[in-house]
C-alpha cells in the first residue's frame, strides 16, 4: 500500500541458497514456511472477508513479491520494508523492525511493511504497535478491511484494488493492470494445482 511508485529488489541471495542443492535443505525450511506465511493469512482473510478469491494474494505478490529461483515463482514476503524508493527484504521479523526503527531514527515516517506494505505514515494507528503491523494476520487483516472499504466506494474489486496503491489515476493504473495480470496468474496456477 503506497503512495509513490516503489521498487521491491529482486534477486536475493536466494538463489544462492536454492543452487546449493540438497547440502542446504535443511537451511531452506524456515525459508519455505515464511513464504507460506502471507498466502496463507490471503487466502484466509478472501475466505471471511468475501473478497473475490485470490485477489488479496495477488496484491500482496504486487506488494512484496519476492522470486523464488527454485519455484520459479514470486511470493509475498512478510518481512519486507519499503522506504525512500527502495524495497528491503528480511530474513526475521526482528531485522524488519530494526530497519524501521534505523529508519524513524533518521526521521523517514513514510515506510510500508509486511505481506500488504500498509504504509506507517498514513496506516501506523491501526496497529498497537511497530511488532503488530509486520504480523502476518494482523497486516493482512487490516489490508483486507481496507481493501473492502475502498471497494465499497468504487463498487468495483479491480478499481478497489488500483485505490489500495494510490486513488491518483497517473499512479493506480499502471499498479491495477500489474494486480490485474498478477490475480489472473495466481488463479491460472491455482487450477493447474487442482488439476494434477
Amino acid at each position: 500500500m503506497t503512495w509513490t511508485g516503489r521498487t521491491i529488489c529482486r534477486g536475493i541471495a536466494a538463489a544462492a541458497l536454492f543452487a546449493a542443492g540438497p547440502a542446504l535443505a535443511a537451511s531452506t525450511q524456515p525459508f519455505d514456511n515464511t513464504r507460506k506465511l502471507c498466502a496463507e493469512q490471503t487466502a484466509r482473510l478472501e475466505r471471511l472477508d468475501g473478497i473475490p478469491r485470490h485477489l488479496l494474494s495477488a496484491i500482496s505478490v504486487a506488494e512484496s513479491g519476492r522470486w523464488d529461483a527454485a519455484r520459479q515463482a514470486t511470493f509475498a514476503w512478510p518481512w519486507t520494508v519499503t522506504a525512500e524508493g527502495e524495497g528491503r527484504f528480511f530474513a526475521t521479523k526482528a531485522e524488519a523492525v530494526d530497519h524501521v526503527r534505523s529508519l524513524w531514527a533518521r526521521d523517514v515516517r513514510n515506510i510500508d511493511v509486511g505481506c500488504m506494505q500498509v504504509n506507517l505514515y498514513y496506516h501506523g494507528g491501526a496497529f498497537a504497535g511497530l511488532e503488530e503491523a509486520f504480523d502476518p494476520p494482523t497486516n493482512v487483516a487490516y489490508a483486507a478491511r481496507y481493501l473492502k472499504g475502498l471497494f465499497d466506494a468504487a463498487r468495483s474489486w479491480t478499481q478497489a484494488a488500483a485505490d489500495y496503491h494510490s486513488t491518483t489515476p497517473e499512479l493506480n493504473r499502471p499498479y491495477k493492470l500489474k494486480v490485474v495480470r498478477l490475480w489472473s496468474q495466481i488463479r491460472r496456477d491455482a487450477a493447474a494445482e487442482r488439476g494434477r
